[in-house]
């Protein structure tokens, strides 16, 4: 062999030769290498080779890549090799190289390790994306937008407008550590749906990879809820009847009267999309697939509270504050209201309450029923004067220390 190499001349160039000559030059002994079948394989930048690794040290790593010469991995491209990878090669391992030059200063050949992997990955990502395949990974860290998640020594990016529905719906938080801290280090499975290899943009999508639809997340989320139970929620959408509330991946709707004790005219008063919120589920219907939650059923009520000094019987003093066709409303003390139904009126027969009461009249009138459950007062203007509460009505004189009209306090 050196006998040939020393007949064809390789190596003998004069130092007086030009760059133009070195280079025909260069080109006449590889063709007569090509017609000898002596012609040696030249590394060129930017090409990915199998290698075979002859030597490692701790400050380089010799690989043979079919040139006359081995390669060098070292310096920064040595310390871009994690450290538990590195640790694990071995001489005479065959692993694939990235040539970054075909000559240094010292005339060797450098390679990258951690170059070819990434384009190896790049060559995968590619082809998941014409073929439609997933990947099973974990979620390794997160920012502002989304999950970073691992893939072929790559580091993909799934927006959160891709996630999972039942992982979306699991995000809370005003920053991207509440929302997303706690899902670092879960299993996850994505799809590829952008590769920019020149711009180093790799997009996943859980969304894409999931073959669960939102229907069938509903079904199954309902099996595992249980009426009287509480959950946490978060407000997906408000409308004029009511708010939606995700719980565990599927919507239930807090309807207007659940959502508080006070008056609220729109959910939006109360809440606000991406709110977190407590629920309690008061109703599952498994047929039509719907979950019914209440909001209000978790605060105190302060009706009930209002009402404790009340009881049936008692005589209270009134406002009308609404006719009806079928009654008058009035206000008692501590803004609580009840009705005076239309029969409860007069002793006599009306067609309409104005007949006998107008708006904002002071009475004194009778209670003649508590309603816990359907938080109502039943009021009546008739009784005011019945015999059958006398007792209860001394009983009460004795209490207030008043007299009733027409008679005197007894000394």
């Amino acid at each position: 062999m050196e006998n040939n190499e020393s007949q064809l001349g390789l190596g003998e160039l004069s130092e007086n030769t030009t760059p133009a000559e070195g280079n025909n030059n260069q080109q006449n002994m590889e063709a007569l290498l090509d017609q000898e079948g002596l012609a040696l394989d030249f590394p060129q930048p930017g090409e990915i080779r199998n290698g075979v690794i002859a030597s490692i040290s701790p400050n380089q790593i010799l690989v043979s890549v079919g040139a006359k010469s081995e390669g060098v991995i070292t310096g920064r491209e040595l310390e871009s090799i994690e450290a538990e990878e590195r640790a694990a090669l071995t001489v005479g391992q065959e692993i694939l190289v990235f040539v970054l030059s075909a000559e240094d200063a010292s005339g060797n050949i450098v390679l990258s390790y951690t170059r070819a992997q990434e384009q190896k990955g790049w060559a995968e990502v590619e082809k998941m994306l014409e073929e439609g395949g997933s990947f099973e990974g974990r979620v390794d860290g997160f920012n502002k937008g989304g999950l970073i998640v691992p893939i072929y020594g790559l580091r993909g990016f799934v927006p959160a407008s891709q996630l999972g529905i039942t992982r979306r719906m699991a995000v809370t938080g005003d920053t991207p550590d509440a929302r997303y801290a706690k899902m670092v280090g879960e299993p996850i499975t994505v799809r590829v749906i952008e590769v920019d290899r020149k711009r180093r943009r790799l997009i996943l999508s859980e969304r894409a990879a999931s073959s669960e639809t939102r229907q069938s997340i509903k079904e199954r989320v309902i099996e595992s809820l249980e009426e009287g139970k509480v959950y946490i929620g978060k407000v997906t959408s408000v409308a004029d009847f009511g708010a939606f509330v995700n719980v565990n991946g599927a919507d239930g709707l807090v309807h207007l009267s659940e959502i508080s004790w006070e008056r609220v005219t729109h959910p939006s008063e109360a809440l606000e999309v991406g709110q977190e919120v407590q629920v309690k589920v008061i109703n599952i219907d498994h047929e039509k697939k719907r979950i019914g939650l209440s909001i209000r059923a978790l605060q105190n009520d302060p009706w009930q509270q209002k009402v404790e000094k009340f009881k049936v019987g008692q005589l209270v003093e009134g406002v009308i504050t609404r006719l009806t066709k079928f009654g008058a409303f009035a206000r008692l003390e501590g803004d609580l209201e009840g009705l005076i139904h239309i029969s409860e009126i007069s002793e006599t027969r009306i067609e309409h309450p104005k007949e006998k009461l107008h708006d904002g009249e002071v009475l004194t009138l009778r209670i003649i029923r508590i309603d816990p459950d359907q938080r109502r007062i039943g009021l009546s203007l008739r009784k005011v004067d019945s015999g059958a509460y006398k007792d209860l009505d001394f009983k009460q004189i004795d209490l207030d220390g008043v007299t009733l009209e027409g008679e005197e306090e007894e000394e």
